[in-house]
């Protein structure tokens, strides 16, 4: 499990949801439907997005050392146990 990624996706969820709402209402769509459909789809952009800015804060990070990862078996992880 990547903790960086749970952390990063409250503020990557408000810009790209906030962002894709925004865009509908420069194109001109005013309808709930439009509203609506740029909302799913900026929710569900937000965890992949999410999960790819933290692999590339870590990708550049030169303290980090992937060789410490280990598998999490559950879905919540421990907290005492190394980021992956």
């Amino acid at each position: 499990m990547d903790r960086l990624s749970i952390f990063l996706t409250l503020a990557v969820g408000a810009m790209v949801t906030g962002s894709l709402v925004t865009l509908v209402l420069a194109l001109g769509w005013y309808s709930w439907t439009a509203i609506g459909v740029a909302a799913v789809i900026g929710v569900l952009l937000t965890w992949p997005i999410s999960y790819l800015i933290s692999r590339r804060i870590k990708r550049q990070d030169p303290d980090w050392d992937a060789k410490k990862i280990d598998r999490v078996d559950g879905v919540i992880p421990d907290p005492s146990a190394p980021e992956v």
